[in-house]
Order: structure tokens, then C-alpha cells, then sequence
């Protein structure tokens, strides 16, 4: 669906209302012509020129106009009135969409949910790509080049070969997103899933943001980014979201889970350029919607990294049980004669209330060897 969807280049939009598309603000006036050379660019791009109207679009793909803007403005895309913005991709991607619908193969609701998931997530993957190649887009290869002449050629070099890389890794993580749901045991533990949840957060980022200039602020959050999602991957998580200062990853097992988390304290604790980190772990039931996660155990996840100390990991109770249970750490540090054959140590904490939650015991988590 993503194909075709983002026109607009040249018009602006008001703040908050979203990306240029087939709605973009400010591209009502049909006589109001975008510059030739974006709208060269564009139509590279999306491999072929305006020339529908949104209602027009809507007609040619057999659709009403009411479910045809709910699908764009859910890709993210805001109102050009009736201006010739659309082109045969639009019309055919729309199509689509409502022919999953007529098929019976999707709900309205759900294929509205397809568009916006799709649009949100291509969105920020569109913004990231154009944000790395920047450099190659303003900066003329030879003097007196113009943007458009040095832009051309290189999108025109690129789109093929990303394009097949983004359809490479949707497969791929199209089939690891099936597997987990032909392995659950129903449909409940699919919606309502047991498993361990970790928040790691930058500590002092608020003060960063104050000293640092925004170039030096934007390579931190990147290589934050890049190292944790890197380590999340390959011990067997997976990346939920990051949010600049603080990233969200699931697994399906506590040690899997608290085996990042002390992976992600070392690594940044070896990188000086990297402020300290904090770690909260829990375990428990989550809901998973739209490639998020909601519920008790992700919010106490979250109020464990924010009274974590600097460079630490803690856990709620139900993780240290968990890895009790599998061996991987001792029912007791004290009672246990021989501590070899454990990979973690466990140091209960005193309990304290944490708001919304009532009181929490956390845990201390530390690998074997390193103090515990």
C-alpha cells in the first residue's frame, strides 16, 4: 500500500497535520503547480504522473470517496481537496485494499488498521533513509551542480536496490511474526502473551540535550540505537521501539531477557562516548497490538528503570522466579553450597511502593562472578 501514496512534494502542510499526500494541505488549488523539478522526482519515484483527482481516484478504484480518504489519512497523508495529486499507483494500491474487504479477507476496520500500521511504519523508515543519504543529496559531487541534478540520479540509483531489500526483510519478518503465531498454544496467548519485557534507559539524557549540539545529540541517539537494537537481535529479543533515550524489547524466556539487559549495561559501560544506563526487567502476561505491547507488565518494566541505579538491571519478582525455576540463578544466594553452575546472581531490594502498581520488590540482577 505504501506504493503510490506519497505525493504532495512541493506543497506544504500545516503542523501536526502530517506528511504531504494525496490530501496535503496547501495543494487544493489546482492551478497551484509544484516545482517541475520535485515533480520530476516524484513521479521517478512512484513510477508514473498526476493525474487524478481524489474523487477521480476513488471512482476508477470502485470505492466510495468516505472509505477512500479513511485509507489515505490512515497511511498519514492530509487533505488536497480536488486537486490532480493522485496517480494510477494510488488508484491501484486503493483497489487492492478494498478488494482484500470485498474478498472477505479483511475487515473495513482492519484494513484501515493495514494502512495506518503500514503508512506509520514506511513513514519513519522514509524519513531515516532520506536522513542518511542527506549528505549525498545536498552536497554536488562538482561545483554549480544544482540539488535536483545531483538527486535525480542518485534516487534513480538507488530505488531499485532498496526497494528489493525492503520487500527482502517484510518477508522475512513476515515469516518470524507467523511462526510465533502458528507456535502458540491459542489464540489468547497470541493477544495476551507471558513474557519478559525489558526498558533500557540513558541516564542524564534531559542534561545532554542542554550541553550537546544537535549534531552530537543526534549521533549519540543513533549509535544508542544501532548497539542496542544490534545486541537485542542477535541474543534472541526483539525490538519493540526506541525512543531516543530509552528502548523497549520483549523475549520469550527471562534468561534470554536478562541476558541483554547486563549485555546492553557492559556494552555501554565499555563505549565512553555513552552515558550510564539503567535496566528494568519484568515477566508477565502483555497485550500485543500493531506491533506494541500494553498492560501491568510493561509499566512496571518501565517504573523498575526509572528507580534502577545508574548501571544496573533490576527485576520484579516474576523474572527472578522464572530464572529460578529454570536454573539459571539460585532459589538463594545463601542456602546454595555450590553457586558454579549459575549464570545469574539475584540480590533482593528493599520493597517500595511504585505508583499505580502498589508494592514492588525488585531485584538486583548481576551475572555470576561480577560481585554477586
Amino acid at each position: 500500500m505504501g506504493t503510490g501514496t506519497g505525493i504532495g512534494t512541493g506543497t506544504g502542510s500545516s503542523a501536526g497535520d502530517g506528511p504531504a499526500g494525496p490530501f496535503a494541505e496547501g495543494a487544493g488549488d489546482p492551478d497551484d503547480e509544484p516545482d517541475p523539478s520535485a515533480l520530476r522526482i516524484e513521479e521517478l519515484i512512484l513510477g508514473s504522473e498526476r493525474q487524478y483527482t481524489p474523487f477521480q481516484a476513488a471512482r476508477a478504484a470502485g470505492v466510495s470517496m468516505e472509505l477512500a480518504s479513511r485509507f489515505w489519512r490512515a497511511m498519514g497523508f492530509a487533505d488536497v481537496g480536488q486537486a490532480r495529486a493522485l496517480t494510477e499507483a494510488d488508484v491501484l494500491a486503493l483497489r487492492r485494499l478494498s478488494g482484500l474487504v470485498e474478498a472477505g479477507l479483511l475487515s473495513e476496520t482492519m484494513a484501515v488498521q493495514v494502512a495506518r500500521s503500514t503508512g506509520q511504519t514506511t513513514a519513519r523508515l522514509a524519513d531515516w533513509q532520506i536522513d542518511s543519504f542527506l549528505m549525498g543529496l545536498t552536497e554536488p559531487p562538482e561545483p554549480g551542480m544544482t540539488r535536483n541534478e545531483v538527486t535525480f540520479p542518485l534516487v534513480q540509483l538507488l530505488l531499485p536496490e532498496l526497494e528489493e531489500f525492503l520487500v527482502y526483510v517484510w518477508r522475512r519478518q513476515l515469516a518470524a511474526a507467523t511462526g510465533r503465531v502458528v507456535q502458540a498454544q491459542d489464540d489468547e496467548e497470541m493477544v495476551n502473551r507471558r513474557q519478559a519485557i525489558g526498558f533500557a534507559d540513558l541516564v542524564g539524557f534531559t542534561r545532554l540535550t542542554r550541553r550537546l549540539e544537535d549534531e552530537e545529540l543526534g549521533e549519540l541517539v543513533e549509535a544508542f540505537e544501532t548497539t542496542s537494537a544490534d545486541l537485542v537481535a542477535a541474543h534472541g529479543g526483539r525490538l519493540i521501539k526506541a525512543l531516543g533515550d530509552e528502548i523497549l524489547y520483549v523475549a520469550e524466556d527471562a534468561g534470554t531477557a536478562a541476558e541483554i539487559g547486563l549485555r546492553l549495561i557492559e556494552t555501554m559501560a565499555n563505549d565512553a562516548t555513552m552515558p550510564e544506563l539503567r535496566v528494568g526487567i519484568a515477566f508477565g502476561t502483555m497485550t500485543t497490538r500493531m506491533g506494541d505491547v500494553f498492560g501491568n507488565t510493561v509499566n512496571l518494566a518501565s517504573r523498575l528503570t526509572s528507580i534502577a541505579p545508574k548501571d544496573t538491571v533490576l527485576v520484579d519478582g516474576a523474572l527472578r522466579a522464572e530464572l529460578t525455576a529454570s536454573g539459571a540463578a539460585p532459589e538463594s544466594e545463601k542456602e546454595s553450597e555450590d553457586l558454579s553452575g549459575y549464570r545469574f546472581a539475584l540480590q533482593p531490594l528493599y520493597q517500595r511502593p511504585v505508583r499505580g502498581l502498589g508494592v514492588v520488590e525488585p531485584w538486583l540482577l548481576r551475572r555470576r562472578g561480577t560481585g554477586g
